[in-house]
C-alpha cells in the first residue's frame, strides 16, 4: 500500500514548486507534547490555588501574582523548548563544553558570600531579587549533555572503571559535592540516578555498574552522618512524628494533608493545609496540596502523565538516529521522571526530605525553565535530530565518524560492545 508522499511525480512536483511537504511526527512526539502542556496546565492550576489564600491573608496582592510568575517563566521555557525542539541537538555540540564551565562558575559562585542567597538555611540561589536563579537546575543539564557526549565518542569507556572515572565520574563527583554542601541532597540524588541511567544505556556491565553504586551510596551515609542538617533529616524520616514541631514539621504537614484528601480530595481550592500550616506549598510539597484537594484521582492522573514521559521517552532513545542522540534522550528522560519520584516519595513520606521540586508543576523559575529546555532536546530527538559525533576506539586503531544519516539500534548496539 502506497501513500501519495511516496509517488516520486509528487516528489519531483515539490520540488519544482519549491514546497516541502512537513513530515507528521510521532506519537512519542505528540505524547511527550502532550503530556508537558497538561503538566503546566497542572502547575498553573494548583500554584494559584497553593498561593491565592495566603496571599489573600497576608494582604499582598490580589492572589494571583504566583500565578502570573508561573505563566511568565512557563513562557520563557516554551520558547526554549521550541528553539531547541527544531535542531537543539546539533547545537548541543557547540555549547556543551561552555555550558558545563558556565554551570560550574555558577554553583561556585553561590557558596561565595554576598554573591549567593541563603535562604532557609541553604545558599541555592544568585542574583538580585525576583530574578534569583538556581544554577544547579542548570548544572544537571549540562551534565547529560557533557556525559552523553563524553559516552557516544568513546562507548568501550564504560568497560573500564579507570578509564570512565577520569573524565566523567570525577566530574559527576565534583557537581555533587558542590551541590551538596548548599545543602541541596535531591538535586545531588538526582544527577547520580541521572548519571546510573546513562551508563546503563551505555552498556556498563553489572559489576562496574555495582562498584560505582556501592561507592556513591557509602559517601552519601559517611556524608550525611557528618552533616548535622542531613542527619536532621534522615532521623526526621525514620519517625517524624517524634519530631513534629521541629526537623519532622514539614512531613508530618504533609502526611495530615495527603490523609485529609482521601480518595477524591476535599475539592478545588478547599486545602486547609496550605493556609500557613504546610511550609513551602508551591514549590516542594505542592504535592500535598494536590492530594488534599483531589484527593488519590488527582495524584493518579499527575504519576500517569509522568508516566507517559517515560514510555515516551525511553521510545524515542530506543528509535534514536545515533548513540548520541540516544544517551541525550535516555538522560533528559531519566532526569525528569528521577525527579518526580524523589519529589513524590518524600511528601508521601518514603524518602527523606529532597527539597526537589516536581518538573513542570511546583512553582520555580529555574526548574522549569531548564526542564522546558530538556523537553524541547527531548523533542528534537524524537523528530530524528541529531549530531555529528566522533566516535574514538578505546585503544589506537582509528576514528568513526557518525553522521546525521545513520541510524543506530541502541539495544544491539548495547550487546555488541558487551561481548566484545
Amino acid at each position: 500500500m502506497t501513500t501519495r508522499a511516496s509517488d516520486p511525480r509528487e516528489a519531483v512536483r515539490s520540488r519544482r514548486s519549491g514546497k516541502t511537504r512537513a513530515q507528521p511526527h510521532s506519537l512519542e512526539h505528540r505524547i511527550l507534547i502532550t503530556a508537558t502542556m497538561c503538566l503546566l496546565a497542572y502547575g498553573a492550576v494548583m500554584v494559584y490555588s497553593a498561593t491565592s489564600a495566603t496571599a489573600l491573608l497576608q494582604g499582598s496582592g490580589t492572589g494571583s501574582g504566583y500565578l502570573i510568575k508561573f505563566v511568565v517563566y512557563g513562557a520563557i521555557g516554551l520558547v526554549a523548548m521550541h528553539v531547541l525542539a527544531r535542531d537543539g541537538i546539533a547545537k548541543a555540540q557547540t555549547f556543551v563544553a561552555p555550558l558545563l564551565a558556565v554551570s560550574f562558575a555558577l554553583v561556585l559562585a553561590v557558596h561565595i558570600p554576598h554573591i549567593g542567597v541563603a535562604v532557609n538555611g541553604a545558599r541555592r540561589w544568585i542574583g538580585p531579587g525576583q530574578l534569583q536563579f538556581q544554577p544547579s537546575e542548570l548544572l544537571k543539564l549540562a551534565l547529560v549533555l557533557y556525559a552523553a557526549t563524553l559516552l557516544a565518542r568513546r562507548p568501550k569507556r564504560v568497560h573500564d572503571l579507570r578509564e570512565l572515572s577520569r573524565p566523567l565520574l570525577v566530574v559527576v563527583g565534583g557537581a555533587c559535592l558542590l551541590v551538596a554542601t548548599e545543602p541541596d541532597l535531591g538535586t545531588a540524588m538526582t544527577i547520580a540516578f541521572t548519571t546510573a541511567a546513562l551508563l546503563v544505556a551505555a552498556g556498563i556491565p553489572a559489576r562496574n555498574l555495582a562498584i560505582v553504586a556501592g561507592t556513591v551510596f557509602g559517601l552519601v551515609v559517611l556524608y550525611a552522618l557528618a552533616r548535622p542538617y542531613a542527619r536532621a533529616r534522615l532521623t526526621s524520616f525514620v519517625d517524624p512524628w517524634a519530631h513534629a514541631s521541629g526537623s519532622g514539621f514539614q512531613a508530618v504537614q504533609g502526611q495530615i494533608a495527603i490523609g485529609s484528601g482521601g480518595l477524591f480530595g476535599v475539592g478545588p481550592g478547599q486545602s486547609v493545609q496550605k493556609i500557613f500550616y504546610l511550609p513551602e506549598a508551591p514549590t516542594d510539597f505542592i504535592l500535598a496540596v494536590i492530594a488534599e484537594e483531589l484527593g488519590v484521582i488527582g495524584v493518579c492522573a499527575l504519576l500517569f502523565l509522568y508516566g507517559l514521559i517515560a514510555y515516551a521517552g525511553l521510545r524515542v532513545a530506543k528509535s534514536a538516529r545515533s548513540l548520541h542522540s540516544a544517551l541525550v534522550a535516555v538522560g533528559i528522560t531519566s532526569l525528569i521522571v528521577s525527579q518526580a519520584l524523589l519529589n513524590v516519595f518524600a511528601v508521601l513520606g518514603l524518602a527523606p526530605l529532597t527539597g526537589v521540586p516536581l518538573p513542570f508543576v511546583s512553582y520555580g523559575s529555574s526548574s522549569l525553565i531548564v526542564m522546558l529546555a530538556g523537553m524541547g532536546l527531548l523533542l528534537n530527538v524524537a523528530a530524528g535530530g541529531t549530531a555529528h559525533v566522533r566516535a574514538v576506539p578505546s585503544r589506537g586503531a582509528g576514528r568513526v565518524r557518525a553522521t546525521s544519516h545513520e541510524r543506530v539500534d541502541v539495544g544491539s548496539d548495547r550487546r555488541r560492545r558487551a561481548t566484545a
